[in-house]
């Protein structure tokens, strides 16, 4: 007995060794495991420094030639910065840039600066355009970028303007484009950079605001934001959309509550520019251009390279800021020069060229300036820039700034990179700081010829005599054709991007690519009879030997192939275009009237 009480003691003696020297192993495990993940975390902490590291570089000159940058005076020294733009080339791509430059009116010096961390861009090819609803901030001290993501913000938008009263920023407008139809925002937003939250400004019914617009002038100012122009697109049942320009003035004061301007403004136009003159509680306008949308193919535009003012205090109002002359400028009796405004003369088709001599520069990139007789070499109006428009400008002190923007001859576009000044106070002459380093093709050949034909009349009627008895045979419940169509989670990413492709590629199908590809909004019943023939003919021309009703029931099975398999695409776009707040009837109208069509000109304004 005692010795099986002596065995029992010495095993429970080895198990309690054991279970210590577990203990001890744990703790040892559990200590390098610790000082394994410091040391994980020291690399992850200079990957993340290499990752957010800031390299500046002293630049050869000016950024590369853009638009739709901003070019802002520092708040905490002499200098301007210029941020981001787009470049849209001649051969038809664009480009977007998220780079940062500063330049230093004293040394006459630009820098780069150059991080990892920064704002996204879109695609090189205009057929598939994204709209972004993100928010970045810039750091002046430390160069660099930071993401506010914040619940609630305003929608993916493009085309809206921004400006900062006090401690908000506040935004207006825009437009939202899925490539069926424009949609136009009038609704305000405000950013509290106390509280770092975003805030929609709600109004009454009855309360006066401005309409939908986009490319607008926004300014701020010690009173409020004064808001001028713009562009918007009219949508009309059965028309063609109609670009329509806007030259209404508006006041926000920040009781939020607008009023509009009844002072004089500058002529009709789109893409001006605007920065605060502060020293002089003016707003400073410069150039833009005037569209004028007259036919479906026509599209003339009137560019603008004068300077206007407007007074912000008291109530307001604007001012033309013309170059003064010499006292003894005009003794001699030479003919004056009016500010140009340059109308693009009409394109002769004449003479055809190679492409390779379009791209031969054969004129100055100015566009020619008006002729006149015994013109004077010394007049200060020739040394104002060319007309153009959203052009980037910047007030610093009493000097006004002017970088690049976009002019148009024919139907191309360049991109300029020119860099102006001129003194506010004195008002006597332009200084150019740098001269463009691109040259512009004199004329453009290319030739609306490849416009698609319209269907004939006769189909037309055939068509709708015919409509009775395809809906007879059609036999389609709604409930079945409007079914939501669930995809399993790892497939919706894909799907989204099929549908943002669908709607890129749309712009650009061909006529008989259109009959056989469903439209969003469209059912399977609508896209049949919108393209029975073509099915028809395609079931003959392949082993179908039927004729009469049974060759457009096989023509109608083939129909129904083709809806099923662009179903899923086709809901994933109706989530889009409900995003952007398009209702059922706006997509069912736009797939009755063929589906979705390339408008003439891009949003640019």
């Amino acid at each position: 007995m005692a010795k099986k009480k002596s065995s029992n003691a010495a095993a429970a003696k080895t198990a309690k060794k054991a279970k210590a020297a577990q203990k001890i192993e744990r703790k040892s495990n559990k200590k390098s495991k610790k000082v394994q993940d410091d040391e994980d975390s020291d690399d992850d902490l200079e990957s993340v420094l290499r990752e957010t590291a800031i390299t500046e570089e002293v630049a050869d000159g000016p950024p590369s030639r853009r638009a739709n940058a901003t070019l802002t005076a520092c708040p905490s020294g002499n200098y301007l910065w210029c941020i981001g733009g787009e470049w849209f080339s001649e051969d038809g791509k664009a480009y977007f840039y998220s780079d940062v430059y500063r330049y230093s009116p004293e040394k006459d010096e630009w820098r780069r600066f150059i991080s990892k961390t920064c704002g996204e861009f879109s695609s090189v090819h205009q057929t598939n355009f994204h709209h972004y609803a993100d928010f970045w901030c810039f750091d002046v001290q430390t160069h660099s970028w930071d993401r506010i993501d914040t619940k609630i913000r305003p929608s993916p938008r493009s085309g809206h303007r921004m400006a900062i009263w006090k401690h908000f920023i506040v935004l207006f407008g825009g437009f939202y484009d899925p490539g069926i139809t424009t949609k136009y925002h009038n609704d305000l937003w405000v950013f509290d950079l106390q509280e770092y939250k975003w805030r929609q400004i709600e109004f009454k019914p009855t309360d006066s605001r401005p309409s939908p617009r986009s490319g607008f002038s926004f300014l701020s100012t010690p009173e409020g934001i004064l808001l001028h122009g713009g562009y918007c697109k009219e949508y009309a049942k059965g028309k063609r959309p109609v670009g329509v320009m806007l030259e209404d003035s508006w006041f926000l004061k920040m009781s939020l509550a607008t009023e509009p301007s009844t002072a004089y403004a500058p002529s009709l136009r789109s893409g001006c520019t605007m920065a605060l003159w502060n020293a002089k509680s003016t707003g400073i306008l410069f150039g833009g251009v005037t569209d004028e949308d007259t036919g479906e193919e026509t599209l003339e535009s009137v560019f603008w390279n004068d300077l206007y003012g407007y007074l912000v205090t008291g109530k307001g109002k604007w001012v033309s800021m013309t170059l003064k002359r010499p006292k003894n400028q005009n003794k001699g009796g030479k003919k004056k020069i009016q500010p140009q405004v340059y109308k693009p003369e009409p394109e002769d088709h004449g003479d055809s060229q190679d492409e390779d001599e379009i791209d031969t520069p054969q004129t100055p990139a100015a566009p020619p300036r008006p002729v006149a007789a015994e013109i004077d070499p010394d007049d200060p109006l020739l040394t104002t820039p060319f007309p153009r428009y959203n052009a980037l400008i910047a007030v610093l002190r009493n000097t006004l700034y002017i970088y690049g923007g976009i002019y148009e001859r024919g139907k191309r576009e360049y991109t300029l990179d020119d860099f102006y000044s001129i003194q506010l106070d004195k008002l006597d002459r332009y200084t150019c700081l740098k001269k463009s380093e691109y040259l512009i093709a004199d004329g453009d050949d290319e030739s609306s010829s490849e416009d698609e034909d319209e269907d004939d009349d006769d189909e037309d009627e055939e068509e709708e005599d015919d409509e009775e008895e395809a809906e007879d045979e059609v036999q389609v419940d709604n409930s079945e054709v409007v079914e939501d169509v669930q995809q399993p989670p790892d497939e919706e990413s894909d799907i989204r991007l099929k549908a943002a492709a669908f709607m890129g590629e749309s712009k650009e199908r061909s006529p008989e690519d259109a009959l056989s590809t469903p439209m969003p909004g469209e059912t399977l019943a609508m896209f049949y009879a919108r393209t029975r023939t073509h099915w028809a003919q395609k079931a003959h021309s392949g082993s179908s030997e039927n004729q009469g009703k049974q060759l457009r029931r096989d023509g109608f099975a083939l129909a129904e192939e083709t809806y099923d398999n662009y179903k899923p695409i086709l809901k994933e776009i109706e989530k889009i275009l409900a995003e952007a707040g398009l209702d059922e009837q706006e997509m069912a109208r736009s797939a009755q009237a063929g589906g979705i069509k390339a408008e003439q000109n891009r949003n640019r304004r």
